[in-house]
């Protein structure tokens, strides 16, 4: 191919990855020339429309940038108006193929990736894709208007290069496997996007502006705080590719706002939409119900994937003093009863979850191997001891534990830690009560603090629930401003730079960063630097299984819950769909992009 030869002339030498897409251990599924995705029906019928409902925690939004920091964009606007040099494909991971690019070639050395785009890669004003549109849309997410997690993804990234009209090369400061993957998944936009009177608006003053992407759909019809509805461009330069191939099979994509979860149901059993995910298990449970779903016009379905677990917890802020000693962190967590809230509270639908990489090959178990504690010993100095034992496993509270156990080990920690009870009132030595704000953005969220909030008092804390409206939360989520807050990380199989925006020394003083416990450890950091800087799975395994180690021994972070199912309610008389969900599908996303109308 082309680029094989623009490679040698580049690199004087073979290519250590030459092909039509890459895969981070060299084991791509589909060869070169495959038909479609096999989890597709390449004949669906384009037409017709999906009525969905936006899941997003804001009511509404303001903006059609979703890559600037203030403000709310609408639901799904990213996935469908934004093409990328490379897609993955949902039933695998760690591998991308040509979108935009029609081949990748990697460096023998590793510090390079060169891309090459189609020639009939369109934008929606009929404009072409241009290498220098690439560059333009990386500097631009890497300048100071947008979120700094994409400054720490890119941390490894040299710069960007444009070597003729079609041709890009990223440059990177070290070898990092995943980097080719990183930057060929980042959004491509037009450089003509926020142009004003034949000059270019800073990119945080491009709020309203019609988005320029080269994705299948374009922004139909806006009803501000009721609905936006997304339409397929017919034009759409990609729809007979093998990787487009069967999916966008909608002419419409309408993505309604209701005020509230009550409003959402109620709008479903209406049959105001037709699908809708569903995230509590009290909803899925015992209000999923109705007419229409007893005539069979609404079914529930459960969708069981090998999707990351994630770790969604309770996060400690570490910034704050009272969560400064890990005991008092550790005696938090056992005064959670999490099997009583999975009894009474959640129906027995979810399982405990526990450290970093749940349902993936780099969850940590018993012991640390040999392998492990080679990465762990020359870091004693700067992890917890236990960290070199068995991997942390959450308090439980039936068979022979008790939550009456755990509290007295609570109070224990406390003490050790320089915490008595006096007066009904647990105070420091400078007679200072324990008392911290769990900061929410939904008064709802009450209802499931409150069982660990009573517990909490059995041993002198205070716990406050302050729900706050979703843009004071998401101002002081940026700027570190709470104590005790909710999030779910979504986990992945193959973790890279994005854990150094998660837990790394430099994220934790940087504003809107994802470092949200402000942990600030030496350790941490460099084992997070083995990990990016892994070669092949079995040196990625054990670095991560370190890490998780040292993050799960450091109580920052309370482990919550998962499902291991997607649970979807949607209209079968509208919607048809594959024969069967891929296994690494993201909820609602697998609809969106492969089902049809009926």
């Amino acid at each position: 191919m082309r680029g094989f030869v623009l490679s040698c002339l580049w690199f004087c030498c073979v290519p250590t990855w030459a092909a039509h897409g890459y895969a981070l251990w060299g084991d791509l599924k589909y060869p070169a020339g495959f038909a479609h995705f096999g989890y597709v029906n390449p004949d669906a019928p384009k037409g017709g429309e999906i009525r969905l409902v936006s899941n997003l925690r804001t009511s509404t939004f303001d903006k059609y940038n979703p890559f600037t920091i203030k403000g709310s964009a609408p639901a799904y606007l990213a996935n469908l108006m934004f093409d990328s040099l490379l897609t993955g494909a949902l039933d695998e991971t760690g591998s991308g193929y040509g979108l935009l690019a029609n081949d990748v070639v990697v460096a023998p050395d590793g510090l390079s990736a060169t891309f090459r785009l189609r020639p009939e890669a369109r934008f929606h004003n009929g404009d072409a894709v241009l290498a220098a549109d690439v560059k333009h849309s990386y500097d631009t997410l890497m300048g100071p208007f947008t979120s700094p997690a994409y400054k720490t993804l890119l941390d490894d990234v040299a710069g960007i290069d444009v070597l003729d009209e079609r041709t890009v090369r990223y440059r990177f400061k070290k070898p990092n496997r995943e980097l080719p993957i990183t930057v060929g998944g980042l959004p491509v936009f037009s450089q003509k996007w926020g142009m004003q009177n034949g000059k270019a608006k800073p990119f945080d003053q491009v709020v309203t502006d019609i988005p320029i992407g080269s994705g299948p759909y374009k922004i139909g019809p806006v009803r501000f705080g009721k609905d936006i509805t997304y339409v397929r461009d017919p034009a759409y330069w990609a729809k007979d590719l093998a990787v487009k191939r069967g999916m966008d099979n909608f002419d419409r994509i309408t993505v309604k706002i209701y005020k509230d979860n009550t409003a959402r149901l109620e709008a479903l059993k209406a049959g105001e939409f037709d699908l809708m995910r569903f995230f509590s298990a009290g909803d899925w449970a015992r209000r999923v119900n109705g007419k229409r779903f007893d005539t069979g016009e609404l079914v529930k379905g459960e969708f069981k994937h090998r999707q990351p677990s994630g770790f969604q917890s309770y996060v400690l802020n570490t910034r704050r003093s009272q969560f400064q000693d890990v005991r008092v962190r550790q005696a938090l967590g056992l005064a959670m009863d999490y099997e009583w809230m999975n009894r009474q509270m959640f129906y027995n639908a979810y399982q405990r979850v526990n450290g970093l990489f749940g349902n993936t090959d780099c969850q940590a178990t018993g012991l640390p191997g040999a392998e492990e504690l080679a990465l762990l010993s020359p870091l004693r100095k700067d992890i917890p001891a236990a960290a070199l034992g068995p991997m942390t496993v959450p308090p439980r509270t039936d068979g022979d534990s008790s939550l009456r156990a755990n509290l007295r080990r609570a109070q224990a920690l406390l003490k050790e830690a320089g915490w008595e009870v006096r007066d009904g009132v647990l105070r420091n030595a400078k007679n200072e009560p324990f008392v911290i704000e769990y900061l929410d953005s939904n008064e709802t969220g009450a209802r499931v603090v409150t069982p660990w909030a009573r517990n909490l008092e059995k041993i002198g804390i205070t716990l406050k629930f302050r729900p706050v409206d979703f843009a004071l939360y998401q101002q002081r989520l940026q700027k570190f401003e709470f104590d005790i807050t909710t999030l779910a990380y979504q986990g992945s199989h193959s973790p890279g730079q994005e854990l150094a925006d998660l837990f790394g020394s430099k994220a934790a003083d940087t504003e809107d960063s994802g470092n949200h416990t402000g942990i600030k450890n030496p350790a941490v950091d460099a084992l997070i630097a083995r990990i990016t800087a892994a070669k092949t799975k079995a040196e990625l395994l054990p670095a991560c299984r370190a890490l998780e180690r040292v993050i799960a021994h450091s109580h920052i972070l309370i482990p919550q819950w998962t499902a291991g199912t997607h649970r979807l309610a949607y209209n079968t008389r509208r919607l048809a769909s594959p024969a069967s969900m891929p296994p690494y599908a993201p909820g609602e996303i697998w609809a969106i992009e492969t089902w049809w109308a009926r």
